[in-house]
């Protein structure tokens, strides 16, 4: 695993670079520490940090190349990414407002939509990384969440949760929920989402993971944070998609609430373009709750 960790000298990149050397540990990975110098004097304690990040490594056995640039940051890291191929990019992630379409940085946003590797937002204070919760639309686009996160959480020994939000369906299908409950009788189902969760249990079992799955009823961000605040993750996952019209990405409403609202560091990762994340039509509700044990 190869990883970019950048600073800017800010507060929340100290952030971001605790929780890169503890991924970086983790999974034996290749590092490249990226300082930016945006503006004068600040070049001393950029590189101070990035030396200290550099040393702790280097105890762990751990390779890490230490570049500084000066000028734009989100043009440098750009830059970075598209002349050098990495798994993941960890950078630090500021609120700037408590409401609005753009709670975060906008160089969050900035470097989530324009940067092809997945991103690892350090959000707040980072105390490790031992819980995992992964955010299912019940689709196989989460393939690539599911493989990232299972590695992180093999290498640093976290455990990991799959959540899947079933919406309320309409009043011909009330009872089907309940029949729900039962997640065990979902994971043995034909359904589509039966077997799309069971295989991202069985993808993270094989990467020596153990995963449990979990459902839950009701607005699907409202249950989100509900499960976020009541079983304490240290990281969520969710998903980004190249858009259709541009070569850049984009992040759907409830990924988009996510990198804005999580109390904790929130892991994007990409994947193909799969549309809408919820599609509401009698045909893909009868698929959703036909459940063939």
């Amino acid at each position: 695993m190869k990883l970019l960790i950048c600073s800017d000298g800010s507060a929340q990149a100290e952030q971001a670079i605790k929780l890169g050397a503890e991924t970086a540990v983790g999974c034996q990975a290749d590092v490249t520490l990226l300082g930016i110098v945006e503006a004068p004097g600040e070049s001393k304690s950029i590189l101070d940090a990035l030396k200290r990040a550099q040393s702790f490594l280097e105890d762990k056995k751990i390779h890490a190349e230490l570049i500084s640039k000066s000028g734009n940051a989100i043009e440098e890291i750009i830059k970075r990414t598209s002349e050098t191929q990495y798994d993941l990019v960890v950078i630090g992630a500021v609120r700037k407002e408590t409401h609005g379409a753009f709670w975060m940085s906008s160089k969050a946003y900035k470097i989530i939509k324009e940067i092809k590797p997945p991103v690892l937002l350090a959000v707040g204070k980072s105390s490790g990384i031992k819980r995992m919760l992964i955010c299912s639309g019940g689709k196989r686009y989460i393939d690539s969440a599911v493989r990232l996160a299972g590695t992180i959480a093999k290498g640093v020994g976290a455990a990991v949760s799959i959540l899947h939000v079933m919406p309320g369906p309409p009043a011909l299908f009330a009872h089907l929920p309940k029949m729900e409950d039962d997640t065990g009788f979902l994971l043995k189902s034909d359904s589509e989402l039966g077997i799309n969760l069971r295989h991202a249990k069985e993808s993270l079992h094989g990467l020596g993971v153990e995963a449990e799955v979990k459902l839950r009823h009701g607005g699907v961000l409202d249950q989100i944070f509900a499960e976020l605040q009541q079983g304490q993750y240290d990281v969520i996952v969710t998903g980004s998609a190249l858009s259709r019209s541009l070569r850049t990405y984009m992040l759907g409403d409830i990924s988009r609430e996510i990198v804005n609202r999580a109390n904790c560091a929130v892991l994007v990762v990409r994947g193909p373009d799969a549309g809408p994340e919820h599609r509401f039509s009698l045909k893909h509700l009868l698929e959703r709750f036909a459940l063939r044990p």
